[in-house]
Formats: C-alpha cells, structure tokens, sequence
C-alpha cells in the first residue's frame, strides 16, 4: 500500500492524535498544514524556501495542471515531483471543488462533469476515469477521489443526491485508478450540514476500504460552529488507522479545533492569499501591514517570530513594499505566513505529546485576540 499511517499518541486531554503519514516520497508528521501550490508552485515561494520552513507535504490542483500545461507535459517530464522540483510527499485533488464552482460554465451528469475552461472557453469534461487518469499522471503520492460539492445553503434532497452520486464516483474511481501501489487514493465525505447525510456518506465510503479519508463541503461559507458541529459527528465514523483529512480549512482557530477533533491534514491558500493583500498572522493576531499607522514602525513584523522576514525588515519596509505593489512584499508577507502556521503546528504536534493540546489552543487564542464567539484568522 502506497499511504500508511501511524499513531504516536493521543493527547490525554483533548483526544488529538500525534501520527505518521508514511508516504513515497518521505513522512507527513500530524496534525500537519498544507500549502497549497495550485498551479505546481506555492505563489511566490521556491521549494527550497518551503523546505526551510519545513513544509512536510504540498498540494497541487488537478483542475488547473490539465487546463495548463496539461498533464501529459507533466507525465513527460517525470511527473510533477520532477517538474516542480520537489521530492518531498505531494496531494493532489480531483478539480471537483473547482469544477464545482464554475456554476455557470458547467453541466453535471452521472458520466462526469461538463465545463467551460477559464482560460480559452473550450468545453472541456471531468470524470472520475479523467480525474484518475489526470492525478496518475501527475504522480502525486496522495490523490483524491472526484467527488461533488455541495454548496452552502442546500436543500436535504440535493445535498442526498449529490453524496450518492459521490459515491458511485468514488466506486469508479477505484476502479479505475492505475496505480494504487505508487500513489494512495482518499476517499471524500460529504452530506453538506446534515449529520445523517454525513453518517451515510461515511458509512457507503468507509466500506470501500480507501487508504485515506477526506472530509469535504466545509469551509464554504457555513458558521464555524456548524463546521465543528459536522467534524464532532463525522471523525469518529472514520477508521483511526488511516489518515483523515480536513479540506479547505486553514485559519489558526480552525486548524487547532480539527487537531482537537482528531484531523491529521489540512490545507488553505488562507495564508498565501492573504499575504497578497497584506494581511498577516502574528503571534498577537491579524496585522493589516498596509495600514497607515506602521509608516514609521520599524519594529519587526512579529517580535516572536523567527521567519527570514521578522528577522530580517521592519513593518515600516513592509508597509512600503505592499503600497507600491512590488513582489518582494507579498513574498516576505507569504513567508512569514506560511512559517506562522507551520510553526503553529509544530506547536500543535508538541503539545500532544505533552497531553495540553486544550491549554495550547487556549492560550493561543488569548493571545491571538481570539475569543469564543469571535474567530477567524
């Protein structure tokens, strides 16, 4: 089997898990933060830079390497560790969030998904078989299973349909991915809000024995109570001794609340898009670095922080750099967000391995200005 995974503890206070994904191309360490490199490259970020902050394991977007350059290119040139020079584990997803999103470009049917590219308006189609044949020929060590997600709000009998056809397509993905000793395939539960729905997804899911499990449709607009409301219901249908996987959630509150829940993996483009717009994460809370009142701070960006940027400019530099739209700031800005929450996470693994994971995520939040009722990154 290509994905193994492997418990180390459980925290005695929270019920977090300490673990091992045990990959081709290296180990995960859990609870772990994803970036994302959508387009075979984390925005701004060179794969030695990641590897200074020590990013265990990227993920690269299905949907956007087969509109470009196209996944035989990619499959040409080795596959995408080769292509984007960077030998450490890789997930790829399916492009179902992202086809999904194309409400108004695409048509679903039982055989797949019907679509428009962005780029040139060719039709284009995504199927379970494409998507399998897409990831295998990118080589990822984790890929997923091309699901639908359902968006927020939707109604109990479209969201019951969807998780169905979901798992038919998880079905056809297994039976048609070529290459389950060299790449692991994860399985994706979805139901939308509704905890039955949640229960039968898992369930139908669980029973196909996929070396991984994903939970999908969160992080699409719904409160964060409802989100942790599903995570209580969901995580414990799923099998302890595979890995399971929250997507599209990144923000420090969230991260910390899937670790308590039992979450080993999650990825967000939150911190890189962020950063873009000068938005930080600071060890004291968010940070809007273009704001008037840093033109003349020339302190570091976090006193805390041992990033190449704190250690090395001030927010004053910052400040500048993000008003005259240069590059350089948003790639110091995306640094030190990326270092931030990996920083975080190691914080997190720790702090299992003390039994404190409660007295970590509360300390934090104070510190964080995070309270109860009032998070967000």
């Amino acid at each position: 089997m290509a994905i193994t995974y492997e418990l180390i503890k459980t925290c005695k206070q929270s019920g977090a898990r300490l673990g091992r994904v045990h990959t081709p191309h290296g180990v995960i360490e859990t609870p772990a933060f994803m970036p994302v490199g959508t387009q075979a490259t984390v925005k701004t970020i060179s794969p030695e830079e990641l590897k200074t902050m020590d990013a265990h394991i990227i993920l690269s977007n299905t949907y956007h390497l087969f509109i470009r350059p196209g996944h035989e290119i990619v499959r040409k040139a080795g596959g995408l560790h080769k292509f984007m020079n960077w030998d450490r584990p890789i997930l790829t997803d399916s492009g179902g969030f992202q086809v999904f999103s194309l409400s108004n470009m695409r048509k679903i049917k039982e055989e797949g998904v019907e679509f428009r590219s962005h780029l040139s308006g060719d039709k284009l189609f995504l199927s379970p078989e494409v998507a399998m044949e897409i990831q295998n020929a990118l080589g990822s060590d984790i890929m997923m299973a091309f699901d639908e997600c359902a968006p927020y709000p939707a109604d109990y009998d479209y969201v019951k349909k969807s998780l169905e056809r979901t798992t038919r397509w998880a079905e056809r993905c297994l039976a048609a991915h070529a290459r389950p000793h060299d790449q692991g395939l994860f399985a994706i539960v979805q139901g939308g809000m509704y905890e039955d729905l949640r229960r039968q997804s898992a369930a139908e899911l669980t029973s196909m024995d996929f070396p991984g499990y994903a939970i999908g449709g969160l992080s699409v607009g719904e409160p964060k109570n409802l989100m942790y409301n599903v995570l209580d219901c969901t995580v414990p249908l799923l099998p302890s001794n595979k890995p399971r996987y929250l997507m599209g959630v990144g923000s420090p509150d969230a991260l910390l609340e899937g670790s308590i829940r039992g979450i080993d993996m999650f990825d967000c483009v939150l911190p890189t898009r962020i950063a873009r717009n000068g938005t930080t994460m600071t060890s004291s809370g968010r940070l809007v670095i273009r704001n008037a009142k840093f033109t003349e701070d020339f302190g570091p960006l976090d006193p805390e922080c041992s990033c190449y940027t704190c250690t090395n400019y001030s927010r004053a530099y910052l400040r500048h750099l993000i008003k005259a739209d240069e590059t350089f700031g948003i790639r110091l800005t995306t640094i030190h967000n990326l270092h931030f929450l990996l920083e975080m996470m190691r914080g997190v693994r720790q702090a299992i391995m003390d039994d404190r994971l409660l007295d970590f995520r509360d300390d934090f939040f104070n510190k964080y200005g995070l309270h109860e009722n009032d998070k967000g990154f």
